[in-house]
C-alpha cells in the first residue's frame, strides 16, 4: 500500500515505501533539505530521518522558523550534556529542556562546577558541534534502557524508567556519535553540527531531582541558544540594557522601595515609591470613575468555607495563607473575587440593574515559592486594580468591548504602545464542564472580534481553574514583553456562591462574572514602568516633578517661595538649598531622574522670573513665575 503526503499547498503524493522527511526534501530540492531541521507530520513535529509509515500532511522546518528554535536549543542541551560528561567522567546526567531563550541541562556530581568550568565546557560544544556528530533515533524496550542505565552508572534515568514507563512499553534514545546518547521524547537536528555556533552558556544554578526539595540535590547549568549569531548577539545587547533598568537597582539609587528578609516577597515603600503609586492609583481611580465603576472594600481574612465554596480550596490552597482565631482557619485572600460576589448578594437585583461594576485596589497574599520571588515583579504580598462586572450573558461582548478600549488607552498613557493580545483556555484542572467552558471561549473571541482585534494568540491550557482569559501582554522599550491587563470570563462562581438576578418574567438567573484588571499588580506594574522608562518616569508619574535649585543662597528665600507656588498648584517639589555649585547641583538631580530643575539666583528674585532646565538637555528657558506654574501644571 503506497503512502499519500499532501503537502501544504494541496499537493499529493505517493510513495511505495516509507520515507523520511529528508528524503521528501531532498526529492523537492538539495538546497531545502540542508535548511531542513525537522518537518511537521500530521501536525507533529518529527525527525528527518524518521520514516513516514502513514498517510500524512507534511510541512518541512527550516532553521528560520519559530519551530525549529526549540529544536536547536533541545539539541544545544544534549550537546551540553555530552560535553560535561567528556570532561567530567562519572558526572550524572538527569534531564535539560530548552526555554524560552535558551536551555539548560541538570547534572548529579558532588564537586561543584566553577565559572571557568563553565568556559571549559562552551569550548568542548563547539567542538562537539564541529566534530558534525550523526543524531540517530532508537526505540528501545523498557528493560534494556534500564539495564544500559544501570550498567552506566546513571541512577537517576534508571529510576525514572523504572517509575513512570510501563514494563511492556518502548522508549526512544537519541545517540550522538558512537559514545554517548540520552533517552528522550525528540525530535532532534540530524547532526550536531546543525546546532550552529549561536549559544552561550551563562550560569550555574541549584535545582532538586524531580522537582522535589527532599530529592537529591542537582546543578542546573543554563545557556542561551540562538537560530544564528546575529539574533544570539542582540539578545546579549538587551541582556545588558535590561541590566543597566533593573528596577531593584534603581529603587536603591533613586531611593523608592526596600525589600528585607523579615518580610520576603513585600516591599517597604520610601516616600518617593509610594508618590510614584499614588500618582498610578489616582490615575486608576478616574479610569474606574469614568467607567461606571463603583468602589469597594472587602476584607483582608474570610473564614475557610468561603473559599471551599468559591473552589479556590481545591483549586489554589498551596498558594494561599492561613491564619486561625478561636479555633477557626481564616484564608488571608489571594484574591479579591469572592469578597466582590458577597457584596453583589448582599442585595436584591433585577435584571435592569446590570451590569453591576465593582473596583477595588485589593490587597492579596499568595504564598509564592521564595526561589520564585524577583523584586517587585513576584512577590507574596501585591495590590491589584481589580474589578469585577456582573451581567448578563447578552452583555458580555459589549462589556468586555468597552474594557478593551479603555485598557489600550490607559496602556498609551503610560507609554506602552506595542502590545500582543492573547487567549488563555481552559486548564486541565478547572471547574465546569465542556460545554460551559466552551460557550465562555467562544464569547471572548466574539468580544475581542467585535473590539476590531483582528489576530491574537491562543494559549491552550492556560486558563483560569474557572474561566478562560483575555491577557494584555505589553512590550517595552527594549522589546521585552509583560503580561499585565485580563478579562476573564466566570460562569462559575456566581454558581458556586449563589448570586442571582430576577430577570424579565420574574425568574431567579445566574449573572455572568467578568473579572478584569488592567495594570494587575500595582507592585508589578510599577516594576515594570520603572525598567521601561529606566528610571526616568515621564513628568506626570516622576516622585519629584521639580527641584527649585538657587544658584546663590541670597536666592533661598525665593526660592522657597517657588516652591511653595508649585506646591500649591499640585507639583510635586523639593528645593536644593545645599551650598554647592549650580552645575553639582543640577548633576546629581539629574542622577536622580528629576524632569525639571529650577534655577534661580539674584535676577531671577528681583524679577520674580525662573529658569527652567529639563532632564535630557542643556537648553534653559527663562519666563515669569506664573508661567513657569502654568506650564508645569498643565503637563
Amino acid at each position: 500500500m503506497s503512502i499519500q503526503i499532501t503537502f501544504p499547498d494541496g499537493n499529493v503524493k505517493s510513495f511505495e515505501q516509507a520515507p523520511t522527511g529528508l528524503e521528501i526534501a531532498t526529492g523537492i530540492s538539495p538546497g531545502l533539505a540542508k535548511k531542513a531541521v525537522v518537518v511537521k507530520v500530521n501536525g507533529d513535529l518529527w525527525d528527518l530521518s524518521r520514516p513516514i509509515d502513514r498517510d500524512a500532511k507534511f510541512e518541512i522546518v527550516t532553521r528560520d522558523k519559530p519551530e525549529a528554535l526549540e529544536v536547536i536549543r533541545h539539541d544545544a542541551a544534549h550537546v551540553l550534556a555530552q560535553a560535561v560528561q567528556e570532561l567530567f567522567p562519572g558526572t550524572q546526567i538527569t534531564f535539560g529542556p530548552s526555554t524560552d531563550v535558551g536551555f539548560y541541562y541538570d547534572f548529579a556530581r558532588a564537586e561543584p562546577f566553577t565559572e571557568a568550568d563553565l568556559e571549559t565546557i562552551e569550548q568542548r560544544m563547539r567542538n562537539i558541534v564541529k566534530r558534525d556528530l550523526p543524531i540517530v533515533r532508537e526505540v528501545w524496550s523498557h528493560d534494556d534502557a534500564v539495564k544500559h542505565f544501570e550498567k552506566a552508572g546513571e541512577s537517576f534515568k534508571a529510576e525514572w524508567i523504572r517509575e513512570g514507563i510501563q514494563a511492556d512499553e518502548t522508549l526512544t534514545i537519541y545517540k550522538q556519535g558512537d559514545a554517548w546518547l540520552d533517552m528522550c521524547l525528540g525530535p532532534h537536528l540530524p547532526s550536531t553540527g546543525r546546532v550552529g555556533t549561536a549559544f552561550k552558556l551563562t550560569r550555574v544554578g541549584g535545582a532538586y531531582w524531580r522537582g522535589d526539595a527532599n530529592n537529591a540535590q542537582l546543578q542546573r547549568i543554563y545557556g542561551l541558544a540562538f537560530a544564528n549569531d546575529d539574533d544570539l548577539k542582540a539578545h546579549l545587547k538587551m541582556v545588558e540594557e535590561a541590566e543597566k533598568r533593573d528596577h531593584r537597582k534603581l529603587a536603591k539609587q533613586l531611593d523608592l522601595f526596600h525589600q528585607q528578609e523579615e518580610a520576603p516577597g513585600m516591599v517597604f515603600w520610601h516616600p518617593k515609591g509610594w508618590a510614584i503609586w499614588q500618582a498610578v492609583e489616582q490615575y486608576v481611580r478616574k479610569v474606574y470613575k469614568k467607567s461606571g465603576y463603583k468602589e469597594v472594600r472587602g476584607p483582608q481574612i474570610m473564614d475557610v468555607s468561603l473559599w471551599k465554596k468559591s473552589g479556590h480550596w481545591d483549586n489554589y490552597q498551596d498558594n494561599m495563607f492561613f491564619t486561625e482565631s478561636e479555633k477557626r482557619t481564616y484564608a488571608i485572600k489571594p484574591m479579591n473575587c469572592p469578597g466582590h460576589v458577597q457584596i453583589y448578594n448582599a442585595g436584591l437585583h433585577s435584571y435592569r440593574d446590570l451590569p453591576i461594576r465593582y473596583a477595588e485596589f485589593g490587597g492579596c497574599h499568595r504564598n509564592e515559592p521564595s526561589g520564585a520571588l524577583h523584586g517587585i515583579m513576584r512577590v507574596r504580598a501585591f495590590t491589584q486594580d481589580d474589578g469585577h462586572i456582573f451581567c448578563t450573558e447578552a452583555q458580555i461582548e459589549s462589556e468586555v468591548t468597552a474594557f478593551h478600549q479603555q485598557a489600550m488607552q490607559v496602556y498609551a498613557d503610560f507609554g506602552f504602545t506595542n502590545l500582543d493580545i492573547k487567549l488563555a483556555l481552559r486548564p486541565e484542572k478547572r471547574l465546569g464542564d465542556d460545554a460551559t467552558w466552551d460557550r465562555a471561549e467562544d464569547a471572548l473571541r466574539a468580544a475581542l472580534r467585535a473590539a476590531g482585534v483582528d489576530s491574537w494568540t491562543e494559549l491552550a491550557g492556560e486558563g483560569a481553574f474557572y474561566g478562560p482569559k483575555i491577557e494584555y501582554h505589553l512590550k517595552d522599550s527594549i522589546g521585552r514583553a509583560w503580561q499585565v491587563g485580563t478579562m476573564q470570563v466566570d460562569f462559575m462562581m456566581p454558581e458556586r456562591l449563589d448570586a442571582h438576578y430576577i430577570d424579565e418574567h420574574s425568574q431567579r438567573q445566574r449573572p455572568v462574572m467578568l473579572h478584569r484588571a488592567i495594570v494587575g499588580s500595582m507592585e508589578r506594574f510599577i516594576g515594570i514602568l520603572i525598567e521601561h522608562h529606566a528610571g526616568a518616569l515621564p513628568y506626570w508619574l516622576a516622585p519629584v516633578q521639580v527641584v527649585v535649585a538657587p544658584i546663590v543662597s541670597d536666592a533661598d528665600g525665593y526660592s522657597d517661595e517657588v516652591a511653595a507656588a508649585l506646591s500649591t498648584a499640585g507639583v510635586r517639589v523639593e528645593t536644593d538649598l545645599r551650598n554647592e555649585k549650580i552645575n553639582y547641583k543640577i548633576r546629581e538631580h539629574s542622577l536622580q531622574k528629576v524632569p525639571v530643575i529650577v534655577v534661580v539666583g539674584r535676577k531671577e528674585a528681583e524679577e520674580k522670573t525662573v529658569t527652567l532646565r529639563r532632564l535630557g538637555t542643556e537648553r534653559q528657558e527663562t519666563m515669569s513665575l506664573a508661567d513657569a506654574i502654568t506650564q508645569l501644571t498643565v503637563q
